[in-house]
């Protein structure tokens, strides 16, 4: 029993349910806006009073277009938000992570494994490698 506990209030677990209760508020914001402002608009500028009810018939069966172009401006408006505002930051994020990690590591000649910057010898293979902004006497 305490090995489950430990697992539920482990942080990512709660990390991960904190994410997905905003995600549902998140949709049902995008929802409103899409079927009480965004689609409206479109409608007015269609004609149509009610864009969420246009259909079409076939046979006695009844196609829900309207719906369907809702659910996919809901998708646009939530994938948009989701790049613009965490894929995107996040990825300059890891990029800034990525630049700060070069200027502190370096391979080592011998092994090509990351040691750090200032480092007098490998500690995978313990070779002695020159320090950073000298060159290296066996490639030279």
């Amino acid at each position: 029993m305490g090995g489950f506990r430990k697992f539920l209030f482990r942080g990512n677990l709660i990390d991960l349910a904190v994410a997905v209760v905003i995600g549902v508020a998140f949709n049902a914001v995008v929802q409103a806006l899409i079927a009480d402002i965004i689609t409206p608009l479109i409608a007015a500028a269609g004609g149509k009073p009610n864009f969420a009810s246009l259909t079409f018939t076939v046979n006695k069966s009844h196609f829900l277009y309207g719906s369907f172009i809702n659910a996919v401006l809901s998708f646009l408006i939530i994938a948009a938000v989701v790049y613009y505002l965490i894929a995107g930051p996040a990825g300059r994020i890891t990029d800034l992570a990525s630049r700060n990690k070069a200027a502190t590591e370096r391979d080592c000649p011998g092994c090509l494994q990351s040691i750090p910057a200032g480092a007098k010898r490998c500690m995978y293979c313990t070779a002695e490698v020159p320090p950073v902004g000298q060159p290296d006497p066996v490639s030279s």
